[in-house]
């Protein structure tokens, strides 16, 4: 092990500041021994006769006088400079103690310890850090740079990121140490994994801590490969369930998963991937043991074509269904069953229902009394009543089940994005090489998208079951349209394109915020599909008590036979994918004005630009109380704050973790209240959170304002908190709301969770 060097010493072992008063003592010293030996040898050198006896004799009295106050005065300064000797000895000693003790620490811990200078240069390392890179053991004794341990690293290529490009490792590294803010983890040549923490110190130098985390990574690999064969058992289990042969293929076409069922209709015996090798070896078994046209039936699909095709073969009296669908990486799913019996008995029961048909037709036209016929038609009508109450009863409960679904299914899909998001939002705020961060905006990008997707979709689901009841207010247009103008001027803006939105200073009776979007998703797609030109928003009023608004576009048009497709969901008129969109804009608008009862009209034709119009009722004026949105505050009104996190997913906690210490604040986590208030008593005891963040959805039926209340009744004190969930219903909003918890959907957007937390601390 090599130390820090020896505080600099004088020539008798003292620092250098008591070697300076010792020299001037000295100094003074010898003067005055040189004045006692000239006063001396002039009196006994005096030849001068011409001055008495007397003269002679006082002159020697003032000399010993003199001789005497110069002695004791040198005696007083040998005795401080030997008291200054004797303390210089013993800080001497203790210094060396110290030194020996911090050395002995040092090299007495499991992690390699390095301790840079203020001019980068390696002053105190132990035998663990020569562990980790003996490829530069004979280097560190000369207490080389930082930049020179690096570039020998480099050189002889002992991290893996060297392996390929050392030059890009070397600056990384450096770029890295320069901030010394945090720690990272670095794989070794040898298959090592270390964790880095550097730390700058008071003196401008920089500690470094590393600690060997292969173990760890290794016992994670070997938990993602358990969790893996798990999912591929349990997969494999339900596949060979399934009454339907089921096979899969790769994009190259090779046989990846089959069940059982798929091997006893094809009779294959023992391993179904020698004889089901290839797509071929399917279409030719097909052909051969089925008896069917297997390279029409079982055509191979691209990835472009992503409807489920099914396609009914009759061989000999046998009638198969066959079912394909491309999957996203370029594969496809193959579906075979056995339909000849359910097939034959639809046909039986619905030739026994025409036969019974003719005999009622029959036996009706013979009846002659009238009241029979009466009573006839009274059974039919009962029957028909009870069919009716009968099938609204099992609509009600589908549609009960259908919000419950949505419910469960937004929760579950969501939970992982907002996973997702909370470490996508993390990585964009450290500082990253440029093609990582393209990378992550990349991925960020296709957060948005899927988000986007699932948002529409759940809406679409919510008011086709009806979830959604509409608030019906006297909402200001003339706000609405503003806000429209400040929204998608710039996107028109970056499209080459005017975006006009004429003024108009009237109030309509509808649901504000249905109403918004029904006009965001308008303007949106005239935007979209507008290559030049203008859209333009207008008013005007066709009756007495209404208003109509339209939004006009100078776009391709749409053709008279397609009007009515552009409203179905998935349905665009652009194929090709150029213009960007998922076809479920114009669903939404249709099934929102339906439900608001607001006629929905489109004038429109090839090649003459489109103009849709919502007719609304007039409202009546009132004093517009829509509140001024509050400036953002700084940064660091959250700087160091102590935030608690109650989660029951281990991934949004360290999500939340690592986004919220991002933003320098110190967080907690914990998956129950309880288990919140365990690690506050025992972990951190006396600590109160500034701020409590609760998922509401947590384990063992527990909510996330059940949490927050028994945290808040525990400490005693009312402490900010936010609820995050996936449900978005109103019943959810007006629970929290009478708890004044503010809530925020699932994905969080980090922006949206950092200006609430601004806006809480100030």
């Amino acid at each position: 092990m090599t130390g820090q060097p020896a505080p600099r010493l004088s020539a008798s072992g003292a620092p250098a500041q008591h070697a300076d008063a010792l020299a001037r003592l000295e100094y003074e010293n010898a003067k005055l021994r040189k004045i006692n030996a000239a006063l001396i040898d002039r009196v006994e050198r005096s030849t001068d006769l011409s001055h008495s006896a007397f003269s002679m004799f006082e002159r020697a009295i003032a000399l010993e006088q003199l001789v005497r106050d110069r002695t004791r005065e040198l005696e007083e300064a040998m005795s401080e400079l030997a008291t200054v000797n004797a303390k210089l000895a013993n800080a001497h000693a203790n210094a060396e103690a110290a030194e020996t003790r911090l050395r002995d620490a040092i090299e007495s811990i499991n992690e390699g310890f390095a301790l840079f200078d203020a001019e980068d240069r390696l002053v105190l390392y132990n035998e663990a850090y020569v562990g980790f890179w003996p490829a530069v053991a004979d280097l560190l004794g000369e207490h080389p740079t930082f930049e020179q341990i690096i570039s020998q690293l480099a050189e002889r290529r002992s991290p893996v990121s060297a392996l390929t490009a050392p030059d890009r490792w070397a600056s990384d590294r450096l770029a890295r140490h320069a901030i010394a803010t945090g720690g990272h983890v670095q794989a070794l040549a040898d298959g090592r994994w270390i964790q880095i923490n550097e730390l700058r110190t008071s003196e401008g130098g920089i500690v470094g801590i590393y600690t060997d985390i292969t173990e760890a990574k290794a016992e994670d690999a070997r938990a993602r490969a358990r969790d893996l064969a798990e999912q591929n058992l349990a997969l494999q289990a339900l596949l060979d369930n399934l009454v339907e042969g089921v096979c899969m293929f790769d994009a190259e076409r090779k046989l990846t998963a089959w069940n059982g069922a798929l091997q006893r209709l094809l009779g294959i015996a023992g391993d179904a991937g020698r004889e089901l090798h290839h797509h071929d070896d399917l279409v030719r078994l097909c052909s051969t043991t089925l008896g069917m046209d297997g390279a029409e039936v079982l055509a191979w699909r691209t990835e472009d074509e992503v409807a489920v095709r099914n396609r009914l073969c009759q061989v000999g009296d046998r009638i198969w269904e066959v079912r394909t669908t491309a999957t996203a990486l370029g594969g496809m799913v193959v579906g075979l069953l056995d339909v000849t019996e359910p097939t034959t008995a639809r046909q039986l029961l619905q030739n026994t229902a025409e036969t019974l048909e003719r005999r009622v037709t029959e036996r009706t036209t013979e009846l002659l009394s009238l009241n029979q016929r009466l009573a006839s038609e009274v059974a039919e009508r009962r029957a028909i009543e009870a069919q009716l109450l009968e099938a609204k009863t099992l609509a009600e409960g589908a549609n009960r089940s259908k919000t419950s679904f949505l419910a469960a299914a937004s929760h579950d899909l969501l939970q992982p994005l907002n996973a997702a998001r909370l470490f996508i939002a993390a990585l964009t705020e450290r500082r990253l090489a440029l093609p990582t961060r393209a990378l992550v905006n990349q991925a960020s990008t296709s957060l948005n998208s899927v988000e986007d997707l699932l948002e529409t979709l759940f809406e679409i689901s919510r008011l086709d079951a009806g979830a959604i009841t509409p608030d019906l207010t006297d909402v200001n247009l003339t706000a609405l349209l503003a806000t429209l103008q400040t929204e998608f001027a710039p996107t028109a803006r970056s499209a080459g394109l005017a975006f006009v939105v004429e003024p108009a200073n009237v109030w309509v009776r509808s649901d504000a915020r249905l109403l918004r979007r029904i006009l965001q998703n308008l303007v949106s797609n005239a935007i979209r599909y507008t290559g030049h030109g203008e859209v333009r928003v207008k008013t005007d009023h066709p009756a007495p008590g209404q208003v109509r608004i339209s939004v006009c576009d100078t776009g391709p048009g749409i053709p008279r036979d397609q009007q009515e497709r552009i409203f179905e969901e998935f349905r665009r008129l652009d194929t090709s994918h150029r213009i960007p969109g998922k076809g479920l804009g114009l669903a939404i608008v249709r099934r929102a004005t339906a439900m608001l009862q607001h006629p929905l009209e489109l004038v429109s034709d090839a090649g003459q630009g489109a103009c849709f119009m919502v007719t609304v009722p007039q409202g009546e004026s009132r004093a517009d109380t829509t509140p001024a949105l509050s400036k953002p505050t700084r940064d660091r009104a959250i700087q160091g704050r102590r935030i608690l996190v109650v989660d029951n997913e281990t991934q949004i906690q360290l999500g939340m973790e690592t986004l919220l210490s991002g933003w320098g604040c110190q967080v907690m986590a914990a998956g129950s209240g309880a288990a919140a208030l365990a690690r506050l008593g025992d972990e951190q005891p006396g600590v109160i959170p500034d701020v409590i963040i609760a998922d509401f959805h947590l384990d063992n039926g527990e909510t996330g304002d059940q949490a927050v209340h028994e945290i808040r009744t525990k400490l005693g004190r009312t402490v900010p908190a936010i609820i995050i969930s996936a449900d978005r219903s109103e019943e959810l909003k007006a629970r929290l709301s009478g708890q004044k918890l503010p809530l925020l959907g699932k994905p969080v957007k980090p922006a949206q969770l950092r200006a609430l937390l601004q806006t809480m601390m100030h």
